[in-house]
């Protein structure tokens, strides 16, 4: 059997998947076979496995840092909200249904067979499984239960470390509150505190570290300090949201309410002369280089939500001067109609932006599927033709072209011939060669010139983020009392 660590947080964001992902890296570099898992994931970024089934990207960045490939075992639950009171529920890759919140709270525990499976699929393949906890275990409301906290320590027997954000003020309440919070035998599993997103002299937080010992009888394992690591965030929390600073090369993404895989722009996120921002409002617009229309969870829903805000109007406007680029749900609300007569989201029709001569049909089959090749013949700017490309495809609904509607369009990339494009291709732009030429294309276009190195290659990038994360770690945790906690995994 594999050894087990669980890494818990007294909040969302609270860096529990970074810091799974550096010990996942750690525990591969001292020579060990290690996979990550999370029962259950709320997050609309997703990822499609090679056998086309689809789980959070959160563990699929986790297998990247411990040097396995994806495997939808490593996250058997996916809730994809679709409002703020329900979710698509995806169940060992494949759509169960939507669900209330209500429901799903009565239903889940009929999942716990599914998670027990996963988990032991895993078992076969890894020495360690870091396991990932969300949000807090003391939210006293969802502990009835609970499959993905101290639920889920229950089920494995699992030590956990408790992780608290300082960043965002009131650690020791975190910390102290959360244990209080706990009954004994989930106060037992915890055999490590963590402060984490430290900024300043740690000595100065020692007498309250002292303090947070004797109160809280947990020993602290380390204080972690901010870190500057540019890897993939979980969900609609992260900070890089916040960002507004306009760089050498301005890219708009449009954050509409329900955005998802905004990873897909992490690559021109790393590059230090282009400056990806991720706008709401007209007057956040600007006048950037380019505008992107990322994926969305509900697409008639969020292009309504353009509408109404201005920004519809507004990215029309600018698609007459600069390139704008939709994927996924974003390409779908270029074309000239979306249509749902089977009510996968909100039934009936709507106009689209009418930037690309294509309508869509919304479909209750949802297309999985990853997807490699060589980019069709491309119009336009962009000079894309024939680029070798690597992706997946995760949507509801077929296009096609508005003067053939019964052909599927099965070009990689489409444009109106000049500065509107869209693709159903998620992770498109991480090869280098695709990247490298829309952002020189932009640079050109703006009369600037982009300094070499501006495009290392995306994956060898990762890889040293990784591998950074890695280190921080084992100068500012206790491995020897984290593996220490392995050793004596078995609690009781």
């Amino acid at each position: 059997m594999a050894k087990v660590i669980m890494v818990q947080g007294t909040m969302s964001n609270s860096g529990k998947s970074f810091l799974a992902a550096g010990l996942c890296r750690i525990f591969r570099q001292d020579g060990y076979r290690v996979a990550p898992f999370k029962s259950q994931n709320m997050a609309l970024n997703s990822y499609i496995t090679s056998e086309g089934l689809e789980m959070g990207r959160a563990q699929v960045m986790q297998a990247e840092a411990a040097g396995i490939r994806p495997m939808v075992c490593m996250n058997p639950i996916l809730l994809k909200p679709t409002n703020n009171t329900g979710s698509q529920v995806i169940v060992n890759g494949r759509v169960l249904g939507n669900m209330a919140a209500r429901e799903y709270f009565q239903y889940k525990t009929q999942l716990i067979p599914e998670i027990k499976k996963a988990f032991r699929q895993l078992e076969e393949v890894a020495d360690i499984i870091v396991i990932e906890g969300a949000g807090s275990p003391a939210e006293i409301n969802l502990k009835e239960n609970d499959i993905v906290n101290m639920g889920m320590a229950a089920m494995v027997d699992a030590p956990v470390l408790l992780v608290g954000d300082i960043d965002r003020g009131g650690v020791f309440a975190q910390l102290l509150g959360t244990l209080m919070l706990l009954d004994e035998e989930e106060k037992d599993r915890v055999k490590g505190l963590i402060i984490n997103k430290f900024r300043g002299d740690k000595s100065i937080l020692d007498p309250g570290i002292k303090m947070l010992e004797e109160k809280g009888h947990v020993p602290v394992a380390g204080v972690v300090p901010y870190m500057d690591i540019a890897l993939e965030d979980e969900d609609s929390l992260t900070e890089r949201f916040d960002r507004k600073t306009e760089g050498l090369i301005d890219i708009a993404v449009i954050r509409y309410p329900r955005i998802a895989n905004f990873t897909d722009f992490n690559i021109f996120e790393q590059m230090p002369e282009v400056s990806v921002r991720y706008v709401t409002s007209v007057a956040e617009l600007h006048h950037p280089d380019m505008v992107i229309l990322p994926g969305t969870k509900n697409t008639m829903s969020d292009l309504k939500w353009m509408r109404q805000n201005g920004l519809e109007a507004a990215v029309r406007k600018l698609s007459e001067q600069i390139p704008v680029f939709g994927i996924c749900g974003g390409y779908q609300m270029l074309g000239e109609e979306i249509s749902d007569p089977d009510a996968v989201e909100e039934g009936g029709v709507i106009r689209g932006m009418e930037l690309l001569n294509t309508v869509t049909i919304l479909k209750k089959e949802k297309k999985r599927c990853q997807t490699e090749g060589a980019l069709s013949p491309v119009e336009g700017v962009f000079r894309l033709s024939g680029l070798g490309f690597q992706g997946y495809e995760i949507h509801m609904g077929s296009t096609s072209r508005r003067d053939t509607p019964d052909e599927t369009i099965a070009e990689n990339v489409i444009s109106d011939g000049n500065l509107v494009y869209g693709s159903y291709i998620h992770g498109i732009f991480d090869r280098p060669e695709i990247a490298q030429e829309i952002i020189t294309c932009l640079a050109q276009r703006k009369g600037i010139q982009i300094a070499d190195g501006a495009f290392e290659d995306y994956q060898s990038f990762k890889e040293k983020q990784y591998d950074k994360l890695a280190d921080t770690l084992r100068k500012y945790l206790d491995m020897n009392q984290i593996y220490g906690m392995l050793r004596d995994a078995d609690i009781h």
